[in-house]
C-alpha cells in the first residue's frame, strides 16, 4: 500500500489539470490515512482545499478572477484603510470597469460559442501588461474589472486606454470573418491621501460605472475618466 502511495504521489510531479490535481490531492490523502501516515495525509487534504478555494475565486468561463474575488480584495482593502491613521498615506488605486461594445450583436449574429471566444480572448488581451498587483476579474456578463493598486491618475488611464486599443486592434476577424470588438471603460482612481474616513469601494465602483457609461454616450471605443470635478474622454480617429 505504501507503494500505491508513492506512485500516486509520482504523478503530482508533472502538469495535471487543476481538477485532475484536486482529485489526486484528495486520493492520495485518503490512501496515506488508511496506512496511519495522518501528517502526509493532512498536508495533501490542505493542498486539496487550497486548489478548491483558487477554482472558487476564478471565473470558469475567462480563467480570470471573477466577482467574488474582487469584491473580497475590495473588502480587505477597506479593511486596510480602517487601520490607517490620519496622519498616514493609503495606497492609491484605480478601478476600470469594462464593457464589450454591441456584445448582444456579437451572439446573435455568430452565435454564443463565438462569443465565449470572444470574452475568453478580451480576457487574456486585458490581463496584459498589467502593473505588479494589479488583475482583471469578470464583473458579470460581458463586464470585466481592472484593479490597478499603486500607479497614479494619468498611469491608469493609460493603462486602461492601452488595453482598449489591444482589443480594437486585435485580429477578430481570424476568429470568425466580418467580427469587429470593441470595448468602453470607465475608471475611477482614488489618490493615497491622508485619510480621516476611508472611501468605501461601492462608491468608487459607481463612480467607475457612471464614467463606463459616459464612455458609451461619447460613441464606445472610448475611455472616460475624471480630471478634478470634470468627465474627460479619450477621443480615437479609429
Amino acid at each position: 500500500m505504501a507503494e500505491v502511495g508513492a506512485v500516486a504521489e509520482d504523478e503530482l510531479r508533472g502538469s495535471p489539470e487543476p481538477g485532475d490535481l484536486l482529485s489526486l490531492h484528495e486520493s492520495i490523502a485518503g490512501l496515506l490515512a488508511t496506512q496511519g501516515d495522518w501528517r502526509r495525509a493532512y498536508h495533501h487534504l490542505r493542498s486539496a482545499l487550497d486548489i478548491a478555494r483558487a477554482g472558487s475565486l476564478r471565473d470558469t468561463l475567462t480563467s480570470s478572477y471573477n466577482r467574488r474575488y474582487l469584491d473580497q480584495w475590495l473588502d480587505g482593502l477597506l479593511s486596510e484603510q480602517h487601520g490607517i491613521s490620519a496622519q498616514h498615506r493609503r495606497p492609491e488605486v484605480a478601478v476600470a470597469l469594462i464593457d464589450l461594445d454591441l456584445f448582444k450583436n456579437v451572439n446573435d449574429t455568430y452565435g454564443h460559442l463565438v462569443g465565449d471566444r470572444v470574452l475568453r480572448r478580451v480576457a487574456d488581451l486585458l490581463q496584459e501588461e498589467l502593473p505588479p498587483g494589479g488583475f482583471c476579474a469578470r464583473y458579470g456578463g460581458e463586464e470585466f474589472a481592472l484593479v490597478l493598486p499603486g500607479v497614479d491618475a494619468p498611469r491608469a488611464v493609460r493603462i486602461a486606454d492601452a488595453a482598449r486599443a489591444r482589443v480594437a486592434h486585435h485580429p477578430w476577424s481570424e476568429v470568425q470573418p466580418g467580427l469587429r470588438v470593441t470595448v468602453s471603460i470607465g475608471i475611477a482612481h482614488e489618490p493615497g491621501t491622508a485619510l480621516a474616513r476611508p472611501v468605501s469601494p461601492e462608491r468608487q465602483l459607481r463612480c467607475a460605472d457612471t464614467l463606463l457609461y459616459a464612455a458609451k454616450r461619447a460613441g464606445r471605443n472610448k475611455v472616460a475618466y475624471r480630471d478634478h470635478e470634470t468627465t474627460r474622454v479619450i477621443t480615437h480617429s479609429e
